[in-house]
C-alpha cells in the first residue's frame, strides 16, 4: 500500500512538534520528514535527527538541483522538504508527517494533491502568548513578531486547510488527527 503525506501547520508554540512526536508514537508506520536548515543548530539538536543543517550555498543549492518538494524564509532562515527522502517513505507505505509552514503546505498540496492537511490552532490568542515565553527560545520583540504572524497565518489556513484541530489538551488534539489520519488512510 502507498503510503500518505499528513501536513501539520500552526503558528509558533501551538505544539506541533509536540503532537508530531505523540503521533510517531502512536502510529506505527507514521515517520516525520526531517527538514532541511540554515539556521544555526542549538547545543542539544542533532544533524539529520532534528533538521539538517546547511549553509545557505548548499541550500541553494539543492533549490537548484530540484531537492526540495517546498522551502521558505521564516524569520530569516531557509527550511525545506527534501523530496528524496520523502518519496522514499510514501513508497514504503508509511505515514508521512510534515511539520511545516502554510506556505510550505500549499506547495506540498499542489505537488500531491491527496495530502491530508491538518492546522493546529491555539485554544487562545492569550494562551499562545503564554507557551511563546514559557518555551524561552526566542527574545520579547521575536515572540511579539512570532505572535503577529500567528494571526495572519491561522486567516491564511482556514481557506486552505479542511482540518482545523485546537490543541487545548495534547490527548485529545492527538485522538483526533489520528482519527483524521485513520480516514484519510480507507479512501
Amino acid at each position: 500500500m502507498k503510503g500518505i503525506i499528513v501536513v501539520i501547520s500552526g503558528p509558533s508554540g501551538v505544539g506541533k512538534g509536540t503532537i508530531c512526536k505523540e503521533l510517531i508514537k502512536k502510529i506505527d508506520d507514521a515517520c516525520l520528514s526531517v527538514s532541511v536548515t540554515t539556521r544555526p543548530r542549538t547545543a542539544k539538536e542533532v544533524n539529520g535527527k532534528d533538521y539538517w543543517f546547511v549553509d545557505r550555498n548548499e541550500f541553494q543549492r539543492r533549490i537548484e538541483k530540484g531537492m526540495l518538494l517546498e522551502y521558505a524564509e521564516v524569520f530569516g532562515n531557509f527550511y525545506g522538504t527534501p523530496k528524496d527522502k520523502v518519496d522514499e517513505a510514501i513508497e514504503a507505505g508509511k505515514v508521512v508527517l510534515l511539520e511545516i509552514d502554510v506556505q510550505g503546505g500549499k506547495q506540498i498540496k499542489k505537488l500531491y494533491p491527496e495530502t491530508v492537511m491538518i492546522f493546529i490552532m491555539p485554544p487562545t490568542a492569550k494562551e499562545l502568548a503564554g507557551r511563546l515565553r514559557s518555551r524561552g527560545r526566542d527574545d520579547e520583540e521575536t515572540a511579539k513578531r512570532r505572535l503577529s504572524e500567528a494571526a495572519n497565518e491561522i486567516t491564511a489556513a482556514k481557506d486552505f486547510y479542511p482540518y482545523m484541530v485546537v490543541n487545548d489538551k495534547l490527548d485529545a488534539a492527538v485522538s483526533e488527527i489520528i482519527g483524521i489520519i485513520e480516514t484519510a488512510r480507507k479512501k
